[in-house]
C-alpha cells in the first residue's frame, strides 16, 4: 500500500475501514458499516465508549450521566434508538415557576426571558452570508442592539451557557448558522434516560463485538491514494479508508503522514473546544416542588450558570447544574471544595436554605478533557473561516472526517452525532463499493 509500510517491514492487520473514536458518531458509523457488510475496526482511546456521553457512580452509589444527558421528541434518530433499545424516558419536571437571579417577580422574569428569546430570533433572521456582519462577533452585534440591559444579560447567559464560550470569541455568522440547525420546537430538556444516556452507547457497542477496541489511542495516520496505515497503542492496521470521528480540535492532535492539505489544516485549526462543568446535586427530597417551583434557575449574573430538576422520582431528588463559558474557566480554578461552597451558596440564595442540605455533590469538569477537548462541542472561533465545515466534510480521501459539530441537524448534540456518523458511513460505503 504505502511506501512507508514496506520500509518498516512486517505484516499488518488489514481491514476495509478504520474508525477512530467511539462516541455516538463513530458508533453510528460502525453500525452502518456492519449493515453494509463492510469490514471495519473501531478504535477508541478511552476505556469506554460514548465520547462526551459518559456515566459515573456518585457518592451514593447511583449511576448518573456525567456527560450528555437530555433529549426531546424533536430528535427523531435518538428517540428511535431509545425506543428500539427499550430505554425508559423520564420527563423532566417543569411544573411550577422558574427562578431568575438576581431575584425578581415571576412576571418580570418571564418578560425578560421572552425579550431575550426575541433577540435570539432576530439574530437568526440574519443571513449568515450577509456582508454587513462579516468580521463581527456575537458580542459586537449584541452591543449594537437597543434591548434592555436585562434582556441582553439573559441572552448572554443563555448563549455562553449553551455554547460554552465567551460571546467575543464566537463569530456571529457561525452562531446564526449553528443555531438555525437546532430545530426543536419543544424544550431540549424535555426528557432524560432513566438507565442513563450512556447505557445507550454501551448497548450500541455490544453489537460491534471484537471490532471495537478500547484503550487504543491512535497516534499516527499514514495515507496515500492507495489507502491508510493507522498506528495505535495496539499496533498498526492497513485499511482502504479511515474515518476520524472525533471533534475538530482533537483531530489537530493526531499526526498525519504526509500532513493534511493546507486548506484542511487551516479549517481544522479554526475550532476551539467549549468550556463546561456539569454538577449533579442530590437532595433527600425535592423541596422546591412543594413551593410550586420547577427547580429551574437562570442566573443573569454570573452568566453561563443554569440549574434544573433532574430527579428520576421523588426518591431521587436532584438538580443538575451547568456551568459554561468564561464562568466555567474561572470556577475551575477554585478547586472542588470552594466551587461546591460557591454553588451551594448561590442555590441557597435562589431556592432557600433547604438548598444547603446536599446529600451528594458530583462534579464533572470537561474543560481540556484529554480525548475530546471540552464540552459540549467545539466551535469555530475564526471569523474568516466561512468554508471550514465544508472543507472538513470534504476530507482528504482516503481520510474522512465526521463529528456532531458538522451535522446538518442538531450540531453538538447526540442527535447530531448519530446523523453525522451515518452520513459519513454512507459516503464511504458508496465510494468503496463504486466500480473501479
Amino acid at each position: 500500500m504505502l511506501k512507508t509500510f514496506t520500509d518498516e517491514g512486517g505484516e499488518f492487520e488489514r481491514t476495509d475501514v478504520v474508525i477512530v473514536g467511539a462516541g455516538f458518531t463513530g458508533l453510528s458509523a460502525a453500525l452502518e458499516m456492519k449493515k453494509a457488510d463492510i469490514d471495519f475496526i473501531l478504535l477508541e482511546a478511552r476505556d469506554r465508549v460514548g465520547g462526551r456521553v459518559e456515566s459515573r457512580l456518585n457518592g451514593l452509589g447511583e449511576r448518573i450521566d456525567s456527560g450528555g444527558q437530555f433529549l426531546c421528541e424533536d430528535m427523531p434518530e435518538l428517540m428511535a434508538l431509545i425506543e428500539a433499545r427499550g430505554k425508559t424516558l423520564v420527563e423532566t419536571y417543569v411544573d411550577g415557576d422558574f427562578i431568575t437571579q438576581p431575584t425578581m417577580s415571576v412576571q418580570r422574569a418571564e418578560r425578560i426571558y421572552d425579550a431575550a428569546m426575541a433577540i435570539r430570533e432576530r439574530m437568526n433572521g440574519i443571513d449568515p452570508d450577509d456582508v454587513s456582519i462579516a468580521g463581527l462577533t456575537v458580542a459586537d452585534w449584541l452591543a449594537r442592539q437597543r434591548d434592555s440591559a436585562d434582556a441582553r444579560a439573559v441572552f448572554r447567559s443563555m448563549i455562553e451557557g449553551l455554547w460554552c464560550m465567551a460571546l467575543d470569541r464566537i463569530p456571529l455568522w457561525y452562531l446564526i448558522d449553528n443555531d438555525r440547525r437546532v430545530t426543536n420546537e419543544v424544550p431540549e430538556l424535555q426528557y432524560f434516560v432513566r438507565e442513563t444516556m450512556h447505557s445507550l452507547a454501551d448497548d450500541l457497542a455490544r453489537d460491534l463485538g471484537d471490532r471495537l477496541r478500547l484503550s487504543e489511542p491512535v497516534t499516527r495516520i499514514e495515507h496515500s491514494s492507495q489507502g491508510v496505515l493507522v498506528v495505535s497503542a495496539g499496533g498498526a492496521i492497513e485499511a482502504r479508508a479511515v474515518l476520524v470521528a472525533v471533534p475538530p480540535a482533537t483531530v489537530t492532535e493526531l499526526a498525519f503522514v504526509p500532513a493534511l492539505p493546507a486548506g484542511l489544516g487551516r479549517a481544522l485549526g479554526a475550532w476551539k473546544s467549549g468550556a463546561a462543568i456539569k454538577i449533579l446535586v442530590r437532595y433527600a427530597k425535592p423541596f422546591w416542588r412543594g413551593r410550586d417551583l420547577n427547580g429551574m434557575v437562570l442566573w443573569l449574573d454570573p452568566p453561563g450558570l443554569f440549574a434544573c430538576d433532574a430527579g428520576k422520582d421523588v426518591e431521587h431528588a436532584a438538580l443538575v447544574v451547568f456551568v459554561g463559558g468564561p464562568l466555567a474557566l474561572r470556577w475551575r480554578d477554585l478547586g472542588e471544595p470552594e466551587l461546591r461552597a460557591e454553588l451551594t451558596g448561590r442555590l441557597e440564595a435562589a431556592l432557600g436554605p433547604d438548598a444547603g442540605g446536599v446529600t451528594d455533590f458530583s462534579l464533572r469538569d470537561w474543560i481540556g478533557d484529554r480525548w475530546s477537548g471540552g464540552a459540549y462541542s467545539d466551535l469555530i472561533v475564526d471569523v474568516t473561516a466561512r468554508d471550514a465545515e465544508r472543507t472538513i466534510l470534504a476530507g482528504a480521501p482516503p481520510v474522512y472526517l465526521a463529528c456532531s459539530e458538522l451535522s446538518p441537524s442538531f450540531p453538538g448534540y447526540v442527535e447530531g452525532a448519530i446523523i453525522a456518523g451515518r452520513i459519513a458511513a454512507h459516503k464511504i460505503i458508496a465510494e468503496l463499493q463504486a466500480p473501479a
